[in-house]
């Protein structure tokens, strides 16, 4: 036993920044971006933390999966930007809801919120909830080097979350792991410590393009290919890929390889940019709303970030 998604909701500030006002803040214009990146505009939040988005795109989901708040019994959230260390977005969203569930965070940079619905799957197996929340929420506004024309175009504010009930529609996943510091890293403060004498690094996102495109493309075709061999499916039996929205060209090289057509691929990335851990859960929201999904549809989630983690699921919708 582990779950089937009945219910989807996401949320974005009203803020929208386009290609042309990143361009009064650092050296860049429209087309470099879109034909980088694939970005026209994202959201940016003026005032909503992390944990304030979060909760808004969880009344969304549990608005579609017409469920109350009362009734969930597990929260889960994916972030690497919230406000707080202590109490966890999951905490204070729980707060938030006015529900009564276990909840915890999960930091696995882009891929969180697909290791969140791998951890919520453990949870279901052993017979722990009956209904859960999972959440991905970001600020990443906050995390972003303002000076960085190579980082700070990229990047977007939003949440998505998925509601989850026991069933058999989580078929198959996989994960992988390659830590290490040198492709992608947000440092945090040191402190004030009198007695620690580490180097206080920018607390900002660093990243190395070339080799995080270069991982990113790899990656995604490898666990996209991996878990379509496992389960043995052509590109006929796969319904939808939804993939972390980091990089136009990123989608455009797997759809290829893949031989999967690009009409199959969740695409929103040039509307909010790269969300991290929130991109897959919007993404999949669109997908739900649009009204293209029937039930018995296979859909594969794919993620790589920061840790350098990556992963992807198979599910029956």
């Amino acid at each position: 036993m582990t779950f089937n998604i009945i219910g989807t909701g996401m949320y974005v500030p009203e803020n929208t920044v386009t290609n042309d006002d990143m361009a009064k803040i650092v050296d860049t214009n429209d087309e470099w971006i879109k034909q980088r990146v694939g970005i026209s505009e994202r959201r940016l939040s003026t005032h909503e933390t992390t944990s304030e988005m979060g909760y808004k795109a969880a009344l969304a989901a549990l608005e579609n999966a017409g469920v109350s708040a009362e009734e969930i019994d597990l929260i889960i959230v994916s972030t690497v930007s919230g406000e707080s260390v202590c109490p966890s977005m999951s905490c204070k969203i729980q707060g938030m809801l006015g529900a009564k569930s276990v909840c915890y965070d999960i930091n696995a940079a882009c891929s969180a919120f697909l290791f969140a619905l791998e951890a919520a799957a453990g949870h279901f197996a052993r017979g722990k909830c009956k209904k859960a929340l999972v959440i991905g929420a970001e600020r990443l506004s906050a995390l972003v080097d303002w000076t960085d024309r190579s980082t700070c175009v990229i990047f977007g504010d939003g949440a998505g979350a998925a509601v989850l009930e026991a069933g058999n529609g989580y078929v198959d996943s996989l994960f992988n792991v390659h830590g290490g510091e040198e492709v992608i890293e947000i440092p945090t403060h040191i402190g004030t410590s009198p007695y620690f004498k580490g180097e206080q690094k920018k607390p900002l996102i660093m990243m190395q393009g070339q080799e995080t495109f270069k991982y990113a493309v790899s990656s995604m075709y490898a666990d996209i290919k991996e878990i379509m061999a496992r389960n043995n499916l052509t590109a006929d039996d796969v319904r939808y890929i939804v993939p972390h929205q980091a990089n136009m060209r990123i989608l455009d090289f797997a759809s290829r390889k893949l031989g999967i057509p690009m009409e199959k691929f969740v695409v929103n990335i040039d509307k909010y940019g790269n969300t991290s851990s929130a991109s897959v859960a919007m993404a999949l929201d669109e997908l739900n709303r649009s009204g293209k999904l029937q039930k018995g549809d296979k859909i594969i989630m794919c993620a790589f970030g920061g840790g350098l983690a990556d992963g992807a699921n198979l599910i029956v919708w």
